[in-house]
This record gives structure tokens, C-alpha cells and sequence, in this order.
């Protein structure tokens, strides 16, 4: 039996902004046994003195790509699939010390990358992934450019591709597709509803899937136990999504206050992605990324601000995503300063706590610090809540950072 004792923190619990001073946290194993306002002695146990230090939950990042290694997404399609898995490596090990001890991979990671996390093969978060994302020809995980005069008569996979995304067109192909990715284990479905930035083909306010589409990827998802995120920029795309009855919106940027408000109703979670964005803009053209892209990117670059603060007046389940691709993943922890110029520190923290946990279908196992939760575990230097940027610089201020009871980050060890 392995038992760390957290002395005389301040924890956040991930639930709410009040903190509790002078608390003392017991991790048996992989859970948390006790959190208690009273001296707790163990025999054997590590104590970890922690007066000064806030003890908040592992974040949740809801909107990450693994094997995103180039900017450049057509790219993806002709690299070695163990290069892509190094590449997958370097980021997923440099998320978990930057503090985010879970991913919701949002289209490329499989089964077989999540179980090198759990098996230690990779010092990574654990990883709820979707597969491969469903996009209809022409969509947004379609990445053959105008200059391309290749047809699908043969699928991407079977032309060496489909790292990110697979071409499935009408009802029948969408339910072989996605149970195809639930059979692999996804843990949930990923479509492409509208046009996107990184595709060079479609424009951003294009519709992708039909109703009937839609409805279907629902269908197989839910009779899973499990759901659909959508790909929707517009009020149009992401109004269909909602009413056929997808769980979550990835981006959003260009919703308005009537689709924030049916969001809300619906009890479905929106998922920005403001870093990508600001990183893209500054950075992009640089590294590769395609001018058709940058041109688009302009359209919904202005307006990730507006679009926050309409999901936060709505009242709408906002989690917290970054979606960076390549190099850009270093600048994951830049979304919490991005959205603390609408949102409270705390807010953002429950977001990327307790909110995401309940989005992958963890909620109060994951993003709490409450007894009988999974050991996910952050000791700070310092009060993130005053001072948010704190879990920015490559997680310089962690003194902890802990996944399942093991501490894979120890400042404090000498």
C-alpha cells in the first residue's frame, strides 16, 4: 500500500472558488481516501509539507490532437505512423508537466496510444479519445487540396491515410464508420459539421452532414453509452447539431446569443479552442501553416472573445480545449490568460476541472478533490485562483504533479 499525505494545503476542490486553508489530504494508492481539516497520521506514509500551496485537481484538456505533429494536417497523411507515435510521445509527456494529467483527444489517438499511457510505456495523461473524426468529402477532415484531382473511388485508408479523419458519405457509411470506431474503443465520436480553418476546401460557414447523417453518428454513439462532439462554427451548423442531439460543440467561435441559449437548454457542453487561434496567427505562416488556411483563419480569429462571454451570460456548460497542432503545443497553458479577459480565474479552473470531467463522463472521479476520486493531484506554488498564470511557464510553479496516486513531477523530493 502506497499513502501520501498532502499536510496543511489549501485545497481547491474543482467545484466551486472557496478554498480551504489549513487542510490535509490523504492519497491511498490510486484514490483519494480523505480530505480533512484535522492532522491525519499514517505510519509509512510520505508527508508532503504544503503550507503556501494550493492542492487542486489534475487539469482536463478537452480538445487536444496527439499526433497533430505538423500544422500543415495534409502533411499527416504520408507520415510513418511510428513517427507520428513519437511525435505523440514528446507532446502527450510535456502536457502531463504542464499539469494536465487528462486528454480528450479530438480525432487521431487510438486505443493503442491510451494503453501505452496506462501502461507507462508513455509518462503521459490518460487519454479519452475519439478515433478517427467522420467527415463527409469535401469537409473538414477531407485535407486534398483543389490541386488534388484524386477521387475517393479508393477510401483514405486505403491510400496510406486517414490519420486524423475518415471520408464516410451518407447514413449507411456514417454508422459503419463510427461503429467501426467504437469497436476500436473511442470513447466517444467526432463529425465534422461545418467547414473548418486547417481544410482547404471548404469555407468556414459550409453545412457538413445532413440531418439524417447527424442523427445517425447520435444513434450509434449513444447506443454506446457514449456520445458525438461535433466540429460547428455557425449558429446554423451548430442549432442542427444540437437538435439531432450532439453532446458537444468543439470551437463555436461564430455563435450567437439565440444558439448559446439552445445549447444551454440542451445541457450540452461548448468546447472553445482560443489558443489555437492566437497561436495560428502569430505563428503559423512560419511553421508551414497553408496560406488558404491563414486566410480563413481571420474569419473566426476576432470573435473567440464574444463568443465566450455568449456562453457564459447563457449560462451553457463551458469546458476548456486548445486544439494546438505541431510545435503550437507548447503554448497549451497561454488558454488560461486568453480567457481570463472574460471569464474569472476561478471559472476557467472549474472549466478545466470539474466541468470536463463531467464531459467525459467522469464527473466527480475526475477534475474534484473530494474522497473516493481518482488521485489526479496539483500542488501549486502559490494561489491560481489570484493568480492564474501561475499554471502557465511549462508548469514551472507545479511543485506536484500527480496521475493515479503516482507523482510524476516531485519539486519537493530533496
Amino acid at each position: 500500500m502506497s499513502v501520501v499525505i498532502f499536510k496543511d494545503c489549501t485545497v481547491f476542490d474543482g467545484t466551486s472558488a472557496d478554498l480551504r486553508d489549513g487542510m490535509n489530504v490523504v492519497v491511498e494508492n490510486d484514490r483519494i481516501r480523505e480530505v480533512a481539516d484535522r492532522p491525519v497520521v499514517v505510519e509509512g506514509a510520505r508527508v508532503i509539507e504544503a503550507k503556501g500551496k494550493t492542492l487542486m485537481p489534475g487539469l482536463i484538456d478537452a480538445h487536444f490532437h496527439a499526433i497533430a505533429a505538423d500544422p500543415d494536417l495534409g502533411k499527416l497523411e504520408n507520415m510513418p505512423k511510428m513517427l507520428l507515435a513519437q511525435h505523440a510521445r514528446r507532446f502527450l509527456e510535456a502536457a502531463l508537466h504542464r499539469g494536465f494529467t487528462s486528454l480528450r483527444d479530438a480525432g487521431g489517438a487510438d486505443y493503442g496510444l491510451a494503453l501505452a499511457t496506462e501502461h507507462g510505456l508513455i509518462d503521459g495523461p490518460r487519454l479519452f479519445f475519439a478515433g478517427r473524426a467522420l467527415t463527409q468529402t469535401g469537409g473538414h477532415g477531407d485535407f486534398r487540396s483543389y490541386e488534388d484531382g484524386s477521387s475517393l473511388s479508393l477510401c483514405l485508408c486505403c491510400r496510406g491515410g486517414a490519420a486524423l479523419a475518415q471520408v464516410a458519405d451518407g447514413v449507411t457509411e456514417v454508422r459503419k464508420a463510427a461503429r467501426e470506431e467504437l469497436r476500436r474503443g473511442a470513447t466517444q465520436i467526432k463529425i465534422m459539421a461545418s467547414g473548418g480553418v486547417a481544410s482547404p476546401s471548404d469555407p468556414i460557414d459550409n453545412l457538413q452532414y445532413s440531418d439524417e447523417e447527424i442523427a445517425a453518428a447520435v444513434w450509434e454513439a449513444q447506443s454506446w453509452g457514449k456520445y458525438v462532439m461535433a466540429h460547428a462554427y455557425t449558429p446554423q451548423s451548430i442549432t442542427r447539431c444540437l437538435n439531432h442531439g450532439v453532446r458537444s460543440i468543439e470551437h463555436a467561435n461564430l455563435i450567437d446569443e439565440a444558439t448559446a441559449k439552445l445549447a444551454a437548454e440542451k445541457e450540452a457542453f461548448v468546447v472553445p479552442t482560443l489558443v489555437t487561434y492566437d497561436a495560428l496567427n502569430r505563428f503559423g505562416a512560419g511553421l508551414g501553416f497553408p496560406q488558404v488556411s491563414l486566410d480563413k483563419l481571420q474569419v473566426v480569429l476576432s470573435a473567440g472573445l464574444k463568443s465566450l462571454e455568449l456562453l457564459r451570460r447563457a449560462g451553457v456548460r463551458t469546458g476548456f480545449g486548445t486544439d494546438l497542432l505541431g510545435d503550437m503545443h507548447q503554448h497549451q497553458s497561454s488558454e488560461f490568460s486568453i480567457r481570463r479577459e472574460v471569464m474569472s480565474a476561478a471559472e476557467i479552473l472549474i472549466s478545466a476541472t470539474s466541468v470536463n470531467a463531467a464531459l467525459v463522463q467522469k464527473e466527480g472521479e475526475l477534475g474534484v478533490v473530494r474522497a473516493g476520486a481518482l488521485a489526479d493531484l496539483l500542488l501549486v506554488d502559490g494561489n491560481p485562483l489570484e493568480d492564474i498564470n501561475l499554471l502557465e511557464h511549462h508548469g514551472r510553479n507545479l511543485a506536484i504533479v500527480m496521475k493515479n496516486g503516482r507523482i510524476y513531477k516531485d519539486a519537493l523530493a530533496a
